[in-house]
This record gives C-alpha cells, sequence and structure tokens, in this order.
C-alpha cells in the first residue's frame, strides 16, 4: 500500500477516536486486577503506534497506514478472552488466539469452543454466556470501524492481519497489498514483544520463577533456529530459555528497514541476553550463560553488519 500501489483506492474513513473507545469499551469488562490483561492493553497501544511508524517509513498512502494503525489496534483482541478462559498466553495450552480475533472480529463470537480452534477445553464459567454476548456486540469490526467493515477490501485487510499476525509464516497466495499490511503489524508486534518481555516479570510473561529461567537449558532446535537466522517454531520451545532465544531470533525476521531501525533505537533487542525480564543475575546453568554470550555477538555483529549496508 505505497502510493504507487494505492493511487486508485476510495478511502475508507477511519475514525481513530472511535476506534480507541471502542477498544477501550471492549477491554473494560475483563479482569484490570489480572496483570496479563494490563500487559495486553498496553502492548496492543503501542502496536498501533509502531504499526502507524512503520508504515509511515515504508511510504504507504494515508489510507494504508490508517489500515495499519486500525490492525495493530486489533491484532490481539483474541488475548482478552483466551485471558478470561484459561489465564496463559500460550496458545498450545489454551487455543489459537488470534483465531479467537478473527472470530470475535467477524464471526460474532459464535466459533469460541470450536474443537478446530481450541487445543484445551476451559472449564465452564457462569459469565461465559454474559462475556459471549458481550463479545458479540462489543468486538465486532463494526464497532471499531464501521467504514472498514462496510469495505470488502478493508475488511479482509484487517481479518488477514489479525489472523496471520502471530503465524509462523505467511501464506505464499497472499497478494503484495495484504502481504505488506500484514508484514507491518508483524514487525510491529515481534519489536514490542521485545520490550514486553524487558520491563515486565517473568512470571506474569512465561508463568515460572526467575530460579527456573537461569536454570534452563537451551534446546538444540531453538540454537539451530538462531544461528541459522530464523525464528523458533512454537513447538521447538521446549525450555524456558528457548523463548528468550525464540525472541532475539525475531530480529532476524523484521521486514522493513525502518522496524530494525527503531528496534535498535528501542535498545530491547541485545535485552533477552543481557538482562531477560529485567533480571541481573546471571545464568546459573554455565552452558546456557555461555551460549547466551556466543549469541550476543553474534547478533550484534549481524545487525551492524545491516545497518552499515
Amino acid at each position: 500500500m505505497t502510493h504507487s500501489e494505492g493511487a486508485a483506492e476510495a478511502p475508507a474513513a477511519i475514525d481513530r477516536a472511535r476506534a480507541r473507545a471502542a477498544f477501550d469499551a471492549y477491554v473494560a469488562p475483563y479482569d484490570a486486577d489480572n496483570p496479563r490483561i494490563a500487559l495486553k492493553v498496553e502492548h496492543t497501544l503501542r502496536v498501533a503506534e509502531l504499526a502507524q511508524r512503520i508504515a509511515q517509513g515504508a511510504g504507504f498512502t494515508p489510507v494504508g497506514i490508517d489500515i495499519c494503525w486500525l490492525a495493530g489496534l486489533l491484532h490481539d483482541i483474541g488475548r482478552f478472552e483466551q485471558l478470561r478462559r484459561w489465564d496463559t498466553f500460550r496458545d498450545d495450552d489454551s487455543a489459537d488466539h488470534a483465531a479467537i480475533g478473527v472470530d470475535v472480529l467477524f464471526e460474532g463470537a459464535t466459533h469460541l469452543d470450536d474443537p478446530a480452534l481450541v487445543h484445551a477445553v476451559p472449564a465452564s464459567r457462569p459469565d461465559d454466556d454474559a462475556f459471549a454476548a458481550h463479545a458479540c456486540e462489543a468486538g465486532a469490526l463494526a464497532a471499531f470501524a464501521p467504514g472498514t467493515a462496510a469495505d470488502p477490501a478493508g475488511a479482509e485487510l484487517i481479518r488477514a492481519a489479525v489472523g496471520y499476525h502471530s503465524a509462523f509464516r505467511l501464506p505464499d497466495a497472499l497478494d503484495v497489498r495484504t502481504r505488506a499490511v500484514c508484514d507491518v503489524v508483524r514487525d510491529a508486534d515481534k519489536i514490542d514483544i521485545l520490550r514486553v518481555t524487558c520491563t515486565d516479570d517473568v512470571e506474569t510473561v512465561l508463568g515460572i520463577t526467575e530460579d527456573e529461567l537461569l536454570a534452563s537449558d537451551v534446546s538444540p532446535a531453538a540454537e539451530d533456529a538462531f544461528f541459522s537466522h530464523r525464528c523458533v517454531r512454537r513447538d521447538e520451545r521446549r525450555e524456558p530459555a528457548d523463548y528468550l532465544v525464540g525472541l532475539a531470533c525475531f530480529t532476524y525476521e523484521l521486514v522493513y528497514p525502518a522496524s530494525l531501525e527503531i528496534a535498535l533505537d528501542q535498545g530491547f533487542i541485545f535485552q533477552p541476553f543481557e538482562r531477560p525480564f529485567g533480571i541481573r543475575r546471571a545464568f546459573t546453568n554455565r552452558a546456557t550463560a555461555h551460549l547466551m554470550n556466543r549469541m550476543d555477538g553474534h547478533l550484534r555483529a549481524w545487525a551492524d553488519e545491516r545497518t552499515e549496508a
């Protein structure tokens, strides 16, 4: 959605104030005392702003920038039902949060118990029906952006960006415009996940203690992914420290030059190795400590090559 690609598109106005108010209304019934809920609200707002910055840096049209901002605002809308039902960020132990987001935005939240979406059936709660009704009404795309919801092309861009934001790889069949928007949102999400994991505590994010993280091994699959310069697949994360390696690998797959610039400016890229979750103690697992030092040097050299090119 650069200027050349978007010259013929008809603008579908996005009222950002309305969209933000709708987001606040959607998350209001969820437990604000749950630190994971608060974390996701803050993460969402930052991703929307990052998506705008990346799109601007890539030369998107004003309409394209608005679409990227809205997609950033909505990308994790499925997390709130995931946290209410399972109180975890782990899709494998709950449900595909991206698919929940698509269901809430586009399907009236009618598939929240679908076995194709749910990996672990949650215990029923007395407020399930009320929250399903809330998701159906307050979570529809039209509540956030009526013009985009009424525009098939715009709605499909949002559907793709939300549905694929956490996918290991984007489908090959995506058209150029859809891929561009998806890449912006995926980059913005990666950048802010690095921040979250450096500013929040390990128990909130991973559900383990600092001691457990510092004693952890790095699995061979995660190590191979790092030195192959690719992201770590979910099924390759076997040890707590694999999560840190996976975060560092995000840097390799940032698509837009502006994304790498932003990530380097924020200074969180190397934190998984230096002070993960703000922990200043060294890894008690000596092999892991040695490997993390190697990875830190390798990633710094890679980033230097990219910024000097």
